[in-house]
């Protein structure tokens, strides 16, 4: 549970704010900072939204303004030395936003998480809203703006919002889909949010080397383990054939747990430095726990490792037989 007021004394109380979300955002990551950038700008609080990666550009449309900043290590460098506060939305160890962390790690500004996963780093940040009960980031700031109506819940404040939980409760179908989640969704489309804009302008704007590019992730797949488990693989040659950036990808390993019978997916993505691995599960297998040993993290079903100045090959194997392993163990659970 949140303490919301607390959350709002502490934004009220302060200014001048660096927002930022971790590498490769997605719709919540982006929705979230900019929803957050509406919220302060009515406090009348002064903000700059700095990420380490660019906005996919499926997701402009949620920044209209263009206020998010890519991070350039001169032009941000007093940026982050200069703040007096520095919120961290979506996510919750500073290692998520890459080569920019060292700027974090050495600014004295007051260090501010607000996020929906497991295992935040208490010892980094100053203070932490955070709730793994939440669907979204963007559900707990929709649920601050509704506790506190003098923010103005309007469209601008809706769209980046609804944007964010929808892509975070897979449309509506993921568990922490709850009513209230529904009244959420309502409320957005009574101030103007049209639901089939946002779903064609993020899933339904493929390029065509988005298409391509899946094919041969499909023709990758492998089902081993009796038909439970799933193993994809993007490499680094195949993304830059297409012309297909690391962030664009997002859904591609839903295909994997949408066939009869698979526990778990992994999706092994070679990028710039190291590598990752994209993990799915259903049922009574929780790939958070999975994660966390390669020191990764994420939800009960949706989480990631990021493995960083490391060749897949030299990982591969050792994680796919742990993986197994944890299918085997997670049938103790039944």
């Amino acid at each position: 549970m949140i303490d919301l007021n607390k959350l709002y004394d502490t934004l009220n109380s302060r200014n001048n704010f660096i927002l930022t979300t971790h590498v490769n955002p997605d719709a919540d990551a982006i929705g979230s900072v900019v929803g957050m950038g509406i919220i302060l700008s009515r406090l009348n609080k002064k903000f700059r939204i700095v990420n380490y990666s660019h906005t996919p550009y499926y997701l402009e449309f949620l920044d209209p303004e263009k206020w998010i900043e890519v991070y350039d290590p001169e032009k941000h460098k007093t940026a982050f030395s200069d703040a007096e506060n520095i919120i961290c939305l979506d996510f919750n160890r500073v290692d998520r936003t890459a080569k920019m962390q060292h700027l974090l790690r050495e600014s004295h500004a007051y260090k501010i998480c607000i996020d929906h996963h497991t295992n935040p780093d208490t010892e980094f940040f100053d203070e932490i809203f955070f709730d793994i009960e939440h669907a979204a980031t963007g559900h707990i700031l929709f649920n601050l703006t509704e506790e506190f109506p003098e923010i103005g819940m309007d469209y601008n404040l809706a769209l980046p919002l609804y944007a964010a939980i929808m892509t975070d409760t897979g449309s509506f179908r993921f568990e922490r889909t709850t009513p209230e989640i529904h009244r959420i969704a309502a409320k957005c489309l009574e101030l103007g949010v049209v639901p089939i804009e946002v779903q064609e302008k993020i899933y339904d704007s493929n390029k065509p080397g988005k298409i391509k590019l899946l094919g041969e992730v499909i023709d990758s797949m492998e089902i081993i383990h009796n038909g439970e488990l799933v193993i994809m693989q993007i490499t680094k040659d195949a993304l830059e054939r297409n012309q297909v950036e690391e962030n664009g990808t997002d859904g591609f390993i839903n295909l994997g747990l949408s066939i009869i019978g698979v526990k778990m997916v992994l999706l092994f993505h070679e990028v710039k430095e190291g590598f990752k691995v994209s993990l799915r599960s259903r049922g009574n297998v929780y790939v958070n726990e999975f994660a966390g040993k390669y020191g990764g993290g994420g939800h009960k079903y949706a989480s990631g490792i990021r493995i960083r100045d490391a060749k897949l090959e030299d990982y591969k194997e050792d994680i796919i037989s742990e993986a197994i392993l944890h299918l085997e163990k997670s049938k103790d659970n039944d």
